[in-house]
């Protein structure tokens, strides 16, 4: 690719040409730096602006200088060769119409992420190369035989434990109604009233809970079937934010050696306080 590029091209010029534009930078910047400064260090007003001027019109010629410099300069670079990598697509740069048909931009920005997927992906196999396993067919056969995977224990806990669990934190909130149903097998669901504010439809799997949707007290929380409906949102954008709230509480309520406890604090210190919270902004 730089051979390609390189030929038809002065090198020499091109790195004068890249020095010269840096200098013409520095005189433009110089410019600028001349007008912020404005008129000072003289007594009289008439010795200001003479200095001034005299400053200004000198950093004036410099970036006169400069310029006159590079266009020189980017005469002598030259300009690369026809015979570019994408061969007879460049015809398509004479197209007269670009803005309609930008085919030959196209292929060009596809040209270059395919060498960047090409480079990113050396790297990764390197990566994957020094952190191999470096396990082999032969290896695997010879082994002992494989232990089989222990399952969690707070996935097959019977019902009546899961039923005993929430008995014990319905009894722990007076102001709280939680009503127990498996409609679907064992996994329990359970709709739990707060008061008159708000209703909630609690998925478990086991202990461990998979989904939550706050509602309104006056909402319809079951289906035509007489099922809770677990899929349809608030109607309230109060709720739907409490609900928000609740769903990412579920990421940070994760104790697997004491789900009830994790069933316990969720209950105790989101609903309550999220209720407050949604009270008030129904009062707005």
């Amino acid at each position: 690719m730089a051979d390609v590029l390189s030929v038809g091209v002065n090198l020499e010029a091109f790195a004068q040409a890249i020095s010269a534009i840096q200098a013409l930078r520095s005189s433009v910047s110089r410019v600028f730096d001349c007008l912020k400064d404005g008129m000072r260090n003289k007594e009289t007003l008439e010795g200001r602006e003479k200095a001034f001027i005299a400053h200004f019109q000198d950093n004036l010629h410099s970036v006169n200088r400069d310029l006159n410099e590079l266009e020189r300069l980017s005469n002598l670079v030259g300009k690369p060769s026809e015979n570019h990598p994408l061969h007879n697509s460049g015809l398509l740069s004479l197209d007269p119409v670009q803005d309609k048909t930008p085919l030959y931009s196209q292929l060009l920005q596809a040209y270059k992420w395919s060498n960047k997927l090409q480079y990113h992906a050396g790297l990764a196999s390197g990566l994957l190369n020094q952190q191999s396993l470096k396990r082999s067919a032969n290896q695997m056969g010879v082994s002992a035989k494989r232990r089989p995977k222990a399952q969690p224990t707070t996935l097959v806990l019977p019902p009546q434990y899961v039923d005993d669990v929430i008995s014990r934190i319905d009894r722990m909130f007076p102001e709280m109604t939680i009503h127990l149903s498996r409609p679907n097998g064992t996994s329990a669901m359970l709709l739990v009233t707060l008061g008159k504010v708000l209703k909630v439809i609690v998925v478990m799997r086991s202990l461990f809970i998979d989904r939550t949707i706050v509602k309104g007290y006056n909402e319809n929380v079951y289906t035509e079937d007489g099922k809770l409906d677990i899929w349809s949102k608030s109607n309230y954008q109060v709720f739907q934010k409490v609900t928000d709230h609740a769903t990412t509480a579920l990421l940070h309520y994760q104790l697997p050696q004491m789900p009830d406890v994790v069933v316990r604090s969720f209950m105790r210190t989101k609903y309550p306080r999220r209720a407050e919270a949604a009270t008030q902004e129904l009062k707005v």
